[in-house]
């Protein structure tokens, strides 16, 4: 699989101007066992949630480890190429994983060829955030409710309705297949290379159902240009707080969230893993990194290490029966 090369920002307190506080968290420099610079590796371009999301947490951790963390965009196969980076790393705590539902969960279902075990090649560290995917449609698509949506979907018959999601196997995809599996309708689904692309043919009504992670669509769904029929986490999303989840229209156990988590090469000393998780989810607790989280368009999830195993356990088992039952076929 093609690589690209990385891009890497330094993250230093000093330059930070204060993003969280205080500056220093009671852990000295010489406290902490593996001194100089580390890296967190990031699955997706620098700009988008992702990459917000991992400059945080390095913040964090260079404000309570005295120590500078950088932040590694290296993008492709939804994920696999950040993870495979991790996983082959030392296991000395230098080298840690902004991974996602796909690293920790889907991935090892919908790609024939991985170079690492989603469960076995990683040391869970903490939680860090999440975001909700939206049931979106052109507004010449005859539906407001989840309701409606799921009767114009059966009324047109199996297949007869496209929708749009960024390639297969990406969480809106699944997310889909999910909501397909729970309310008894069958889409056709029309896979993209990119969202940008997706994005163009909604707005354009050359398809005009997608399901996606929120945040692109805020602006579209806000002007009016798109509808939000639903969105897929627990309860309602704070950006979008009119839209009503899946889980109030009829199917109240339907959760379908990106998640996003850090993790160490497998090995890494739990003296490590602990230190390292109790000051992520300290500082996400942080009223200034709560904020930055959310303009990012995610919500804060802190978590520690064994907040961290529950979803992904339950994840897995849930998962795993959605792309079974869909029939799909390793990428």
């Amino acid at each position: 699989m093609a690589k690209t090369m990385p891009r890497r920002t330094v993250i230093a307190a000093a330059i930070a101007g204060g993003l969280l506080a205080p500056p220093m968290l009671a852990w000295a420099r010489d406290s902490y066992p593996i001194p100089n610079a580390r890296r967190i590796i990031v699955p997706f371009a620098a700009g988008g949630t992702a990459d917000c999301l991992g400059r945080v947490v390095a913040q964090i951790l260079t404000e309570s480890t005295g120590s500078t963390f950088v932040v590694e965009n290296w993008k492709g196969a939804g994920g696999n190429v950040s993870a495979e980076i991790v996983a082959k790393a030392l296991p000395d705590g230098r080298t840690l994983l902004l991974g996602t539902l796909g690293t920790a969960v889907t991935n090892q279902y919908v790609y024939k060829d991985i170079s690492y075990d989603c469960e076995w090649s990683f040391a869970p560290i903490a939680l860090v955030a999440e975001v909700t995917n939206v049931v979106v449609v052109h507004p010449s698509f005859p539906a407001r409710t989840l309701g409606e949506f799921v009767e114009c979907c059966k009324e047109g018959g199996v297949g007869k309705v496209n929708y749009g999601s960024p390639g297969v196997g990406a969480v809106g995809h699944l997310a889909m297949e999910y909501l397909q599996s729970q309310a008894g309708i069958r889409l056709r689904h029309a896979a993209y290379r990119s969202r940008s692309l997706m994005i163009k043919d909604l707005l354009a009504g050359r398809v005009r159902v997608a399901m996606d992670n929120l945040p692109a669509y805020l602006g579209h769904i806000q002007s009016g240009a798109l509808r939000a029929v639903a969105v897929t986490s627990a309860r309602r999303w704070f950006a979008a707080p009119d839209v009503p989840s899946v889980a109030e229209q009829g199917y109240p156990d339907f959760e379908a969230a990106l998640w996003w988590y850090i993790a160490a090469p497998a090995g890494t000393r739990m003296e490590v893993v602990k230190k390292l998780s109790n000051e992520i989810v300290k500082g996400i607790k942080c009223d200034a990194a709560r904020r930055k989280i959310r303009e990012s368009g995610a919500s804060e999830r802190p978590g520690n290490t064994e907040d961290l195993a529950q979803p992904i356990t339950a994840e897995r088992i849930k998962w795993k029966k959605v792309i079974e039952a869909a029939r799909l076929e390793p990428q």
